[in-house]
């Protein structure tokens, strides 16, 4: 067993280890307190992608408003991306979204014990399906994140291992008597020893079963991966404000947010109006760019080329975007048939100073905070 010497009595020795250093020095999370099967879902939906540290908050919040299935599968999903607002990868939220309606449908609320019952899941991958049914339900299945294959790595002295070669070996290794505790134990390790830099290996637990620390090897292992090319975009951004009444901006002037495409990236969730430039756009462009797109939602810009608000960039995962924001007073309403139905509510006016129940994204928060930190331009369209 790579990492392991192969004797029933060292497999022993590494399981007692890691477990003896959970119950030592585990993390007091809340999630670790319950065996509610929805509550640890949601944890673990969470805390992919984010800190640990960033989760806490959301995920007490999350569970005060939304306690069980069947309340998350009862909400309106404009209300579930607000409350997941802040934590990015919305498609998180749309799934467990779209998932809880499953099991409150066909399960009867009841979330599913089984490994496959829970892969069966719009969203629910293995490594998800994995932790809910080993911590919750005491499932002797592996839980393969990101700092497991990590562990596994070094503990292999393996600098590129194979999903499937990381998952037979969790899956061989897992305490069948505590299962959920033995997988936790995993990627705490991972998390706060075995850490990508600088790893504490002096006080590893199972460094006694280490081959990358044998052979000094550790700061290689894994290797790294090779990045993908970061594509980079730019976007003029139309901040269109006008009075409640339709009438050129007053004293609370309320801005046009759009929803985006439900599907792709940040699907559902409310922006201000843009279009893509060139990279080296100057101002004259991004203006011409803000003029265009309110000609074509049927608004007609008043007190002229508007004011200029600061850059605001952003990294998604594969995509760096600098969005250019350009803050014009309008007057009148959104053209018929623009992005939509009524039904589909494509468009909504909303207050500058609080967008309410709606979800932005985090540029496009940044970008209210600044339009609302200023007044419309009293000057008049060039």
């Amino acid at each position: 067993m790579p990492g392991l010497r192969s004797s029933d009595a060292a497999l022993g020795a590494f399981r007692r280890a890691l477990l003896a250093f959970y119950d030592d020095v585990a993390r007091p999370l809340p999630w670790r307190d319950t065996r509610d099967p929805y509550a640890i879902w949601v944890s673990e939906v969470m805390a992919q992608q984010t800190r640990v540290e960033t989760v806490v908050p959301y995920y007490l919040r999350w569970l005060e408003r939304y306690p069980t299935v069947e309340a998350l599968a009862d909400a309106p999903l404009d209300d579930v991306l607000k409350s997941w607002e802040g934590l990015g990868y919305y498609s998180r939220a749309r799934n467990l979204h779209r998932a809880a309606g499953v099991v409150a449908e066909d399960h009867g609320g009841a979330v599913p014990d089984s490994f496959e019952g829970l892969r069966a899941l719009p969203g629910v991958g293995e490594y998800t399906a994995g932790a809910i049914a080993s911590i919750a339900f005491e499932r002797a299945v592996p839980a393969v994140d990101g700092n497991v294959r990590r562990v596994y790595a070094r503990l292999a002295d393996e600098p590129r291992p194979g999903t499937a070669e990381v998952r037979d070996w969790a899956e061989r290794v897992v305490d069948p008597a505590r299962p959920g505790d033995f997988n936790q134990a995993l990627m705490e390790l991972g998390a706060t020893v075995c850490t990508p830099r600088n790893p504490a290996c002096g006080g590893c637990p199972v460094r006694a079963h280490c081959r990358a620390l044998a052979a000094g090897t550790v700061e290689e292992r894994p290797a790294p991966k090779k990045r993908a090319r970061v594509r980079k975009e730019l976007r003029a951004v139309g901040v269109f404000v006008r009075s409640a009444d339709g009438k050129a901006p007053a004293d609370a002037p309320v801005a046009l947010l759009r929803r985006r495409p439900a599907e792709g990236l940040l699907a559902g969730l409310w922006e201000f109006p843009s279009v893509p430039l060139g990279l080296r756009a100057a101002d004259r462009a991004v203006q011409a760019g803000v003029r265009e797109l309110a000609a074509d939602l049927g608004l007609t810009a008043v007190d002229g080329p508007g004011e200029r608000l600061d850059p605001v960039p952003h990294q998604f995962s594969h995509l760096h975007v600098i969005y250019r924001p350009w803050m014009v007073a309008v007057e009148g309403d959104v053209g018929a048939g623009v992005g939509g139905t009524a039904s589909d509510e494509p468009v909504r006016w909303t207050p500058l100073h609080d967008p309410g129940d709606l979800a932005l994204p985090v540029a496009q928060q940044r970008i209210a905070a600044l339009a609302a930190a200023r007044r419309p331009s009293s000057r008049s369209f060039e």
